[in-house]
């Protein structure tokens, strides 16, 4: 893929960006407007019987006196011109809000990015293959693969919030080795990465130990042992580039996961980030907040989907001889 194929493929992905952002925009839009209770009663709290008039004001400077379609072809002009609007609570312009808040987000985000690679690669790799054949060390990977496997499964299963006070429990409360809240340097970040990590680590493993055992019987991969390539080398340069395609595009998944348990995982251990503010922007019906972290969200898909497709064309050159042909 080079030159006009490449220009084609980014323009692509960039419509196709375009198209998520929108889409995610527009159902919050609509999602939020539909929501029961009156955003300027929320706003004025008891003082709205008291100030009739102060609240009429408020409901024609934030248009909430015009018709829906007009609210909503507003929304989309302030979009494209990069204004998220001001928030009915804090009285700030909402990038301000999610500017501040961003950086801790990507922190966790980050850190628990890194530990689920980690997790899962050193686990797929030491454990892909083994238990093929016959005899005692065999039926001994074969079981060792089988209790990983279902560990596996487990914390693929357990519910986030439920993880984070075992973890809060087992290593604040009681062995008082890491601190319970807050974000003050690398010891307060262990617990949330760890929490939010685990099940995709879990799942991610299962993803790559799947695919090099399905490689494991491959000629390219019986070529190279019969070279002389010792198993770790095989597992390294060939089944594992196997895999990585299909563990690539579940990255995707990855990106909703992180920010979606990043609300739950920054309140379960008092975090500061995107996750507390959207979680307050929802309970007091601050749509430009809420809006905001939507579309926030919605651009980190989207680029790292972009991401993901570009090292996918990396991994396997085949994609990039059908993109030229496109």
């Amino acid at each position: 893929m080079r030159g006009a194929g490449v220009a084609r493929y980014l323009a692509g992905r960039a419509a196709a960006a375009v198209l998520v952002v929108w889409a995610a925009a527009t159902a919050a839009f609509a999602v939020l407007h539909l929501l029961p209770g009156d955003p300027v009663q929320i706003m004025l709290g008891n003082g709205y019987a008291a100030s009739p008039g102060m609240a009429a004001r408020i409901r024609h400077d934030y248009g909430f006196d015009r018709p829906f379609a007009v609210q909503y072809v507003r929304f989309l002009t302030r979009l494209l011109h990069g204004d998220l609007g001001t928030s009915y609570q804090q009285q700030r312009p909402v990038t301000a809000i999610i500017g501040e808040q961003l950086g801790p987000t990507l922190q966790l985000a980050g850190a628990a990015t890194v530990l689920i690679l980690l997790v899962a690669v050193l686990l797929s790799v030491a454990t892909a293959g083994t238990g093929s054949g016959r005899g005692p060390l065999a039926r001994l990977g074969r079981l060792g693969r089988g209790v990983l496997s279902g560990a596996e499964l487990t914390a693929i299963s357990l519910p986030s919030f439920w993880l984070g006070m075992l973890l809060l429990t087992a290593f604040s409360f009681r062995l008082r080795l890491l601190p319970a809240a807050g974000a003050g340097g690398f010891e307060a970040l262990v617990l949330p990465a760890v929490t939010l990590a685990l099940p995709a680590a879990g799942l991610l493993t299962q993803v790559l130990r799947d695919g090099m055992q399905a490689a494991w019987q491959e000629p390219y991969t019986l070529t190279a042992r019969a070279r002389g390539l010792s198993e770790w080398a095989v597992r390294a340069r060939h089944t594992l580039r196997h895999a990585a395609l299909p563990a690539l595009n579940l990255t995707g998944w990855f990106v909703g996961h992180l920010l979606g348990g990043a609300v739950l995982i920054e309140t379960v251990f008092a975090r500061p980030g995107l996750g507390k503010v959207a979680l307050d922007a929802v309970g007091t019906r601050d749509m430009p907040v809420v809006l905001g972290v939507v579309i926030v969200a919605a651009l980190a898909y989207a680029a790292v989907s972009t991401v993901v497709d570009l090292l996918c064309l990396v991994v396997d050159p085949r994609l990039r001889v059908k993109g030229a042909a496109v």
